[in-house]
C-alpha cells in the first residue's frame, strides 16, 4: 500500500511539474551581436554614471536563470546573422549566409515560429531593423542566401504568421521587375500601419497586421528605425513594437502566443565600434523586455521570457591596459557615429562644403564633449585636426566604412578618441565566436542550465510550451 501510495505521489508531482512547465505565452528577445561584455559594460556604464565601481543591472540580467551558449555555424568558428539566426529559430547548424535551410541551402527546415503556429498559437515576429533582415527572416523564410530580400519578403506571406513588425521591405519590387509586397500584403490580408499611432487606429479591424515604421522615416532609412541615442518623439521604438505585437497576438483570448522580437542595431552600433551607441542600444531593448515583464507578472505561471543574441560582434574588450574603467565618459556622446555624420552633412550643405574648424570643434563640443566635459591631450586634438583638414581642405572625403553605415573620418576619429578615454577596445569590426549570454524567467525558464548550444534554445522552449518539432 505504502508503495502504491509513493507511486502516485510520484507520478502527481511528474504531471504537476509537467503542468507548471507548460507555456502559454512565449517571449523570445535577440539580441544581434549581444555579447556578454556589451551586456556587462552596459550595467558598469549604468554604475559609473551613479557614481560607484560596479554593476547597475538592467531588467533582463536579473532574471532567476542564467546561462551562456555557443554559437558556430555548420561551416565556421565565427557564424554570421543568417545561420545563427537559423540555429536559434529551427535548432539546426547551417552554412553562414543561408536562411531556414541545411548546409545543402536546399533543405528547407521550419522554425519554432512555425511549431507554435502548428500548436493553435498566435504568432509574431518583430525587429528593429528591416523584416526580411537576416535573424527575422530565419523564423518563417527559406533561402539559400540571406540577400535574396524580395523573395523573403514573399515568404513572410506565405509563412501567414499573424503579426511582423519591422523598419519596412528592403526590396519591396524586386528592383522593379516584380509586384509590389506591399500590394501582396492586401491580397494575403495584411494591414500594414505605419508608426504606433497608426497602428493603434488600424489594430481592431485587422485580422493580420504589418506594422512599419512612418513612411517619412522610410524615406530617410527603409533598413532599420533610428538608433535609441538619436531617437526623436516621432520615431518608432522597440518598445512600441513590443507593446504592439503583445497587443494584436492578445486579441484572442483563448490562445496563446509566440513571439520572437530582435534588437537589431545593436549589431550595427558594434560593427561600428560605437560604444555609448552599443550600451544605449542594449538598454533600448530592455525597455522592450520591461513591456513582455509587464505582461509576465500578469501571467507569471504561463509566461516563459527567454533572451539571448545570435553572436558577439566587435570583439568588445572593457578594459584597454590600466586597471580602471572610465565608462561614465561616454554620456557625453549625444548622437550615434552616423548621427554625427547626418550633422556634418548638413554643415556642408549650409557652407557649399566650406566648413570651417571652428564650427567642426563646436559641433564636436556639442555631441562629445570635447573641450568641455571632455578634457584632451595634444595628441587627441592633433588627431582630430588632422582629420578636418584631409576631409575638408584635402582632394576628397574618403568616408569610413563599416558592415552598415558610410561614415564621415571626423565621426569616427571622435568616437575612437571617446572610447579610448573610456578606456575600451574593439578587436574588429565583425563578428566574434565569443559566449553570448541566455537568460530566461517563467515557465519552463528552468530548463535553461548549464552551457549550451545556440541550437539548443529553440528545443528547450519547444519544450517549455509544448511544441511539436515539425
Amino acid at each position: 500500500m505504502r508503495k502504491i501510495t509513493l507511486l502516485l505521489a510520484a507520478v502527481a508531482f511528474s504531471i504537476i511539474g509537467a503542468y507548471a512547465q507548460q507555456a502559454k505565452y512565449v517571449f523570445y528577445f535577440i539580441g544581434d551581436g549581444m555579447g556578454v561584455n556589451q551586456v556587462q559594460g552596459t550595467e558598469l556604464y549604468r554604475g559609473e554614471l551613479e557614481g560607484k565601481i560596479g554593476i547597475t543591472p538592467i531588467l533582463f540580467t536579473q532574471f532567476p536563470y542564467a546561462t551562456v551558449a555557443t554559437t558556430f555555424s555548420a561551416t565556421n568558428g565565427v557564424t554570421d546573422s543568417a545561420a545563427a539566426g537559423t540555429a536559434l529559430a529551427t535548432g539546426n547548424k547551417t552554412k553562414n549566409g543561408a536562411i531556414g535551410v541545411l548546409k545543402d541551402l536546399e533543405t528547407p527546415v521550419n522554425s519554432i515560429a512555425v511549431w507554435a503556429k502548428n500548436a493553435g498559437y498566435r504568432v509574431g515576429v518583430a525587429t528593429s531593423v528591416s523584416v526580411d533582415h537576416a535573424t527575422p527572416a530565419a523564423f518563417y523564410a527559406h533561402a539559400g542566401s540571406r540577400s535574396s530580400y524580395y523573395n523573403i519578403g514573399k515568404d513572410l506571406y506565405e509563412a501567414g504568421f499573424d503579426f511582423y513588425a519591422g523598419s519596412d521591405f528592403l526590396d519591396p519590387t524586386d528592383k522593379g521587375k516584380s509586384e509590389s509586397l506591399y500590394d501582396l500584403a492586401e491580397k494575403n490580408g495584411y494591414t500594414i500601419a505605419r508608426g504606433y499611432k497608426d497602428y493603434m487606429k488600424k489594430c481592431k479591424k485587422a485580422e493580420k497586421m504589418i506594422l512599419f515604421q512612418p513612411e517619412a522615416a522610410s524615406q530617410i532609412d527603409r533598413s532599420s528605425i533610428p538608433y535609441a541615442i538619436d531617437r526623436k518623439k516621432t520615431d518608432l521604438s522597440l518598445q512600441d513594437i513590443t507593446r504592439s505585437a503583445i497587443n494584436f497576438l492578445t486579441k484572442d483570448q483563448d490562445k496563446g502566443f509566440f513571439l520572437m522580437v530582435e534588437g537589431g542595431k545593436i549589431d550595427w552600433a558594434c560593427h561600428a565600434n560605437d560604444a555609448a551607441t552599443t550600451f544605449h542600444e542594449v538598454m533600448d531593448m530592455d525597455e522592450a523586455v520591461k513591456v513582455a515583464y509587464e505582461f509576465y507578472s500578469q501571467h507569471p505561471d504561463e509566461t516563459l521570457i527567454v533572451i539571448t543574441a545570435d553572436h558577439e560582434t566587435g570583439g568588445f574588450v572593457l578594459g584597454t591596459g590600466p586597471y580602471k574603467l572610465n565608462l561614465q565618459v561616454l554620456k557625453n556622446q549625444k548622437v550615434s557615429e552616423s548621427g554625427f555624420t547626418a550633422i556634418v552633412n548638413k554643415l556642408r550643405q549650409k557652407t557649399k562644403n566650406q566648413v570651417s574648424w571652428e564650427a567642426i570643434r563646436q559641433a564636436l563640443k556639442e555631441n562629445f564633449g570635447f573641450w568641455d566635459q571632455v578634457q584632451l591631450n595634444d595628441k587627441q586634438e592633433a588627431r582630430l585636426k588632422a582629420v578636418y583638414e584631409k576631409s575638408f581642405k584635402g582632394e576628397g572625403v574618403q568616408l569610413e566604412k563599416s558592415e552598415y553605415t558610410q561614415d564621415e573620418p571626423i565621426a569616427g576619429e571622435a568616437k575612437r578618441i571617446l572610447d579610448e578615454i573610456a578606456l575600451i577596445g574593439w578587436t574588429s569590426g565583425d563578428h566574434s565566436a565569443g559566449y553570448v549570454p541566455v537568460f530566461a524567467i517563467g515557465a519552463g525558464a528552468e530548463l535553461f542550465q548549464g552551457r549550451i548550444d545556440n541550437t539548443e534554445v529553440p528545443e528547450k522552449i519547444a519544450k517549455a510550451a509544448g511544441f511539436n518539432h515539425e
